[in-house]
């Protein structure tokens, strides 16, 4: 078996996929797929920017999954038999839910869009932000977290935990986590407090959108960031999709999970290797591959 790892929000670069748009028809039609259903070209921004404008969270998230997806397509063209597990970090977990089988392309960049723009709605309604906390035990970033009102957002891999919280919160938790012995303490470029409390407005608005989008059971088994454990039924994917938005992320324990079932072997979807940086820390032994361009495809 092979775990299937798909991209997550803040690995995007201009000019991401080109090369497997212009080689693979199959690529292309799902970029093409991307810009009918959004009804703008999606694929012209990737192409050529500008930066500032693919970032935005509600550009940047159905960018991300049409580029994870283009990878995907390409990769299963060539590699018919799919045998595994699949999880992607936070937006990631949509690209893996349509590669599973579970949810249509179009509804899926459809979503992500909308999910950006009420992740940024929120984001200006409840100002906040996200610290990257490097070399601290989970017991010990929880108790800054209790100290000064912040959240767990993130727990990435071993001594990577990122927390969420008031613009006041992260700052004390900064000097914090310093004192309590992190190596790094960085406050992360990003618009908002993203999962955490501060999310549940926009968790509600996914809600909604959610109740008109069909969910499938899944050909795979697809690891939910929420619980770190495969969601077997449509109604508790789109409930870990909800819960997503404004919880945390347990990474680690999605990819322990996939440890536990004996795969050793993993392929990483998307622009960058975030995911591949991550496993480093929580198994070295695994080995992970990347499908990003053209000479990824074997």
């Amino acid at each position: 078996m092979v775990g299937y790892l798909f991209a997550g929000q803040g690995s995007q670069y201009i000019g991401m996929g080109k090369d497997l748009f212009d080689s693979f028809p199959e690529a292309k039609s799902v970029f093409d797929r991307a810009d009918k259903v959004l009804g703008f070209s999606l694929s012209s921004l990737i192409f050529n920017g500008p930066l500032e404008e693919l970032t935005k969270t509600n550009n940047c998230q159905p960018a991300i999954v049409t580029v994870s997806i283009a990878c995907w397509q390409v990769y299963s063209a060539k590699h018919p038999q799919i045998d595994g597990y699949m999880a992607g970090l936070s937006l990631g977990e949509y690209s893996a839910l349509v590669a599973a089988g579970a949810l249509n392309f179009d509804d899926a960049v459809y979503l992500v869009r909308r999910r950006g723009k009420f992740m940024e709605e929120e984001a200006i309604a409840h100002p906040g932000k996200m610290l990257s906390v490097i070399g601290l035990e989970l017991n010990k970033v929880k108790e800054i977290c209790a100290e000064v009102k912040a959240e767990v957002a993130n727990i990435n891999c071993p001594g990577q935990i990122v927390i969420s919280g008031s613009p006041e919160a992260i700052q004390a938790a900064q000097v914090l986590a310093k004192e309590k012995g992190a190596k790094l303490a960085v406050v992360l470029e990003v618009s908002g407090a993203f999962h955490s409390s501060f999310m549940q407005g926009a968790s509600a608005k996914l809600a909604k959108e959610l109740e008109n989008i069909r969910i499938n059971t899944p050909k795979f088994p697809v690891v939910s960031n929420i619980t770190a454990k495969p969601a077997l039924s449509a109604l508790e994917i789109k409930e870990n999709l909800i819960r997503q938005v404004s919880g945390s992320v347990l990474w680690e324990d999605s990819v322990r999970l996939m440890l536990s079932k004996g795969i050793s072997d993993f392929i990483e979807f998307g622009p960058g290797k975030v995911l591949k940086g991550l496993m480093r820390r929580i198994d070295n032994n695994a080995q992970v591959l990347n499908i990003e361009k053209n000479a990824d495809i074997a």
